[in-house]
């Protein structure tokens, strides 16, 4: 499996006259990032973030002003963060569209095994169900990844169509960020992990290249399993 490339946050320059605060800002999503993976969503308060990164409740404020807004740019730079080492984990599979795949899908499981995203996605999940904050944030990110993924999918098996193959995709992100709870970092399969790469890349790498247009619509319609010959 090739080399993992954990993600940092990745922080988009602030224009203007907040330019000039733009490591105090830094600063602070950083503060915010460690609470969140420490000490998880409900000591995420604004206190607590001075407190962790040494500066006074009030000057907080200045860069954001609500609780919302600092979780609005916190997930935006953690979204950032996956875009950016989603796009290098595919450009080191060359022009191999089925490595291009491997690849983003081994950095996906990858990841998972960290403390940072085994502690903060399931609680970012349930938080979702309740918040539309963090609802809107989490589908953006999950729909830039469907965009890569889905991507990587067509070039493996460019006949299919674009309503299949968005199903498709979204099935192997869903499977594979399912794992967390099974093979994250603490978890009881997490020394199963490398053995779960090499089964994901397998099935769905060469489930995608065996596809044919309206498969995955016979098979919701039960026409596939209706000619399959019977057992014995």
């Amino acid at each position: 499996m090739p080399e993992a490339h954990y993600p940092n946050l990745k922080f988009v320059p602030r224009e203007g006259g907040y330019a000039r605060g733009q490591e105090g800002f830094e600063l602070i999503l950083k503060a915010a990032l460690s609470v969140l993976v420490d000490q998880g969503y409900r000591a995420l308060t604004l206190r607590g973030i001075a407190k962790d990164c040494g500066l006074k409740a009030g000057n907080i404020s200045y860069y954001f002003k609500s609780k919302d807004d600092l979780v609005r740019a916190l997930l935006e730079a953690v979204a950032g963060s996956y875009e950016a080492s989603i796009e290098e984990a595919v450009k080191r599979g060359g022009d191999d569209p089925e490595r291009k795949l491997t690849n983003l899908i081994a950095f996906i499981l990858d990841d998972i095994t960290t403390r940072q995203t085994t502690h903060i996605f399931p609680e970012l999940w349930a938080l979702s169900n309740h918040d539309p904050i963090v609802k809107e944030r989490l589908e953006e990110l999950y729909g830039r990844e469907h965009v890569h993924f889905d991507r990587l999918v067509r070039d493996v098996n460019p006949d299919l169509p674009a309503d299949e193959r968005g199903v498709v995709t979204a099935f192997i992100i869903a499977a594979l960020e399912g794992t967390t709870v099974f093979a994250g970092y603490g978890k009881s399969w997490r020394a199963s992990m490398p053995q779960m790469q090499t089964i994901a890349a397998q099935c769905f790498v060469a489930y995608v290249k065996a596809m044919k247009p309206g498969d995955s619509k016979a098979l919701a319609t039960g026409a596939v399993a209706a000619q399959a010959p019977s057992p014995g």
